[in-house]
């Protein structure tokens, strides 16, 4: 953390990663070690430009340095994208509140994510996987526009799908080149099967329609409410919730979230534009 909230502690891009035509992943390393829990996010400034919030994609357990997975999609986010290694980049906080990781010790964890919303999830499968025993299962349902725009590949399609107690099915809107796999939106690959309802919780991240047709479907499986964590990252700005960029009916999602569960924000209109 930061010493000061409001003040970007110095950090340089030593690596950068091209994930797919639109997203790459930056490996930053601060001068001072950096503490997060997963599901928590940062604001990134780029010094003279301006500064924008992002969830770190890599392990908690890793304080020397951070990834943080970037899609190309304003102002702040395309001059990121032009920086080169040994760019300097300013970060702060940790700010708001991640996972409940520790509560979900004994279920199955059901994860759904798509496009550029396995960011978050990645690094929150880091942490499950890190402590494996503690969870009945950790089942995975991640879809993406075609196969190039998935994000992590190697991993993805390599080392994760070995890993013992977790269950990897992958879904792309269209195929093509040598893409042999299951093709349609990511709702398609769920089931009521897939984990056991009554002793699991779900994690939705991903683009607003996405998570918005995902919620339909678990809760329409018998889905508790409660039990089902959304990442409502979109519209955050200052990250202290002095802007009021990012409310949600009572919540300033910067403060308060960005994880809820579906519970918190489901009387709430519009909460998927």
């Amino acid at each position: 953390m930061t010493a000061n909230l409001y003040q970007p502690g110095n950090a340089e891009i030593v690596d950068i990663i091209d994930e797919s035509p639109t997203i790459k992943s930056f490996v930053i390393v601060p001068d001072e070690p950096f503490r997060f829990d997963t599901g928590q996010f940062v604001e990134l400034t780029l010094p003279g430009e301006g500064e924008a919030p992002f969830t770190p994609s890599s392990s908690p357990t890793v304080v020397e340095q951070m990834e943080i997975t970037i899609m190309k999609a304003g102002r702040v986010t395309t001059l990121l994208h032009e920086c080169r290694k040994g760019q300097s980049v300013g970060i702060r906080g940790p700010y708001g509140s991640g996972y409940p990781v520790d509560g979900f010790a004994g279920k199955h964890v059901y994860i759904i994510g798509g496009g550029v919303g396995l960011a978050p999830i990645r690094s929150l499968f880091l942490t499950l996987v890190d402590r494996i025993e503690d969870f009945k299962s950790v089942v995975c349902r991640f879809g993406a526009r075609t196969p190039e725009d998935f994000i992590y590949k190697d991993t993805l399609f390599g080392a994760w799908q070995k890993l013992k107690g977790v269950e990897i099915k992958l879904t792309v809107d269209k195929a093509n080149g040598d893409w042999d796999g299951h093709v349609g939106v990511v709702t398609k690959i769920l089931s009521r099967k897939d984990v056991d309802i009554d002793n699991a919780v779900a994690i939705v991240c991903g683009p607003p329609i996405m998570m918005k047709y995902v919620t339909i479907s678990l809760l329409d499986f018998g889905f508790d409410p409660g039990k089902i964590y959304l990442s409502m990252e979109k519209n955050m700005s200052c990250g202290v919730g002095k802007c009021g960029h990012c409310m949600l009916g009572k919540y300033y999602v910067c403060k308060d979230g960005p994880v809820f569960t579906f519970d918190q924000v489901s009387k709430y209109p519009n909460i998927w534009e």
